[in-house]
């Protein structure tokens, strides 16, 4: 059952069917319909070679079963730091007070002769550097934010920033803290149906600047971080991405948002009053507005039950992987997650503590750390997901190298 809510219960019934891997893609959703809930598996693949086959259908199979598999992380981080002690300044609150309830001690704001597109640029640049592969190899930027510095999108620029002289194709992902993840499972689409080869992933957002400072409820937990993944395609038994599990629910939109809003300005008349409303007033977008204690119930319902799908999916259990990595929201939210799917705190991956809730970017932010310090090694399996406002949330099963 659904709660008033909307969102569903751990006691939804399942009704999972399992995907034969390497072949075929799959995506399953929860749907919510007058206080219902109803589980829908739609899934398309090849389910075997016939004899006699077309050449457009010998194509399809061979880009279908093609693999791709994750080489390179990079990630950036703004100069700035500023703690619990800074913002008890400037809001009523303390370290003890922000810590013990999010995790959560610094964070990383942008400011000064930073921009959020920089740091993209730079997570992009050490990720590509990883993974020796030039800017003009690749086939395609997925550039994952909120919270772009030109309404257009910034994926683009950073192409242009890294020199990609070939022009491949760049684009915006908008989803918020779920981000990363479409990023990532849309990479592998592209590179399993259109032939693709080197697709970067960049997760980057600058929430601080959407912020009420004024708001310790909301002020606390945002910093602004980029990470990037190079994804390349490989052969299907190289393959990295082992499966995958996306959701979206409107319904629950009003739990965390930032909306377009008008802003003051004189009323505007005419000489006969038949022009009312136009031109219209200029727009910008609101705070962060969130209902925290509605935000951490769906997360702490719906990110296990994720998982277990896209692990169920792969083949595996929750015992079988050797790291759990979390978007980095709130570390009472990590702790139930890990302890649902009964995973060990020393396998899980966290880095709240030093940069707090960066959004799209906070994934790729904590696996690059995890990566270059090699707690995470060539081989190594990760079940990651991501959570957030849409309200959207999704995982993926990867394995590292």
């Amino acid at each position: 059952m659904a709660n008033t809510s909307g969102f569903f219960t751990p006691s939804v019934p399942s009704l999972r069917r399992k995907i034969q891997p390497p072949i075929g893609i799959s995506r399953s959703g929860f749907c919510f319909s007058e206080g219902s809930c109803r589980r829908v598996v739609c899934s398309s693949g090849i389910e075997g070679a016939e004899k006699h086959v077309s050449p457009s259908e010998s194509r399809v199979s061979k880009l279908v079963s093609k693999g791709c598999k994750l080489v390179g992380c990079g990630s950036a981080v703004p100069t700035l730091s500023v703690s619990n002690d800074d913002l008890a300044r400037i809001v009523d609150t303390s370290d003890e007070w922000i810590s013990v309830r999010t995790g959560i001690r610094n964070r990383r704001v942008i400011s000064g002769k930073d921009s959020l597109r920089n740091l993209a640029v730079e997570a992009a640049r050490k990720a590509l550097e990883m993974a020796d592969v030039d800017p003009n190899d690749l086939d395609l930027i997925l550039m994952c934010t909120s919270t772009p510095e030109d309404l257009f999108g910034g994926a683009p620029q950073v192409q242009r920033d890294l020199g990609c002289t070939k022009t491949p194709l760049a684009y915006d992902i908008t989803a918020a803290c779920s981000g990363f993840v479409l990023g990532l499972v849309s990479a592998a689409c592209h590179i399993r149906g259109g032939g693709f080869r080197n697709v970067l992933v960049i997760g980057a957002d600058g929430l601080s600047r959407f912020v009420d400072w004024s708001d310790r409820g909301t002020c606390i937990l945002f910093g602004d971080a980029a990470g990037a993944l190079l994804v390349q395609a490989c052969d299907a038994e190289e393959d990295g991405l082992l499966s995958f599990d996306l959701h979206s629910d409107g319904e629950g939109g009003r739990h965390l948002s930032a909306s377009i809003k008008d802003n003051e300005a004189d009323d505007l008349l005419s000489s006969n009053g038949s022009l009312l409303d136009f031109p219209p007033k200029r727009s910008s977008y609101s705070c962060i507005q969130m209902n925290g204690k509605e935000v951490f119930r769906f997360a702490v319902r719906c990110v296990p039950q994720s998982i277990e799908s896209a692990l169920e999916k792969a083949g595996l259990t929750a015992s079988s992987i050797d790291w759990l990595l979390l978007h980095q929201a709130n570390q009472r939210i990590i702790d139930a997650v890990a302890t649902r799917l009964e995973v060990p705190q020393e396998q899980v991956i966290s880095n709240l503590a030093n940069y707090g809730n960066t959004s799209a970017a906070s994934i790729p932010l904590a696996l690059d750390e995890a990566v270059r310090s090699g707690k995470v090694k060539p081989g190594h399996t990760i079940a990651t997901a991501g959570f957030g406002a849409g309200l959207t949330w999704g995982s993926a099963i990867i394995r590292w190298g």
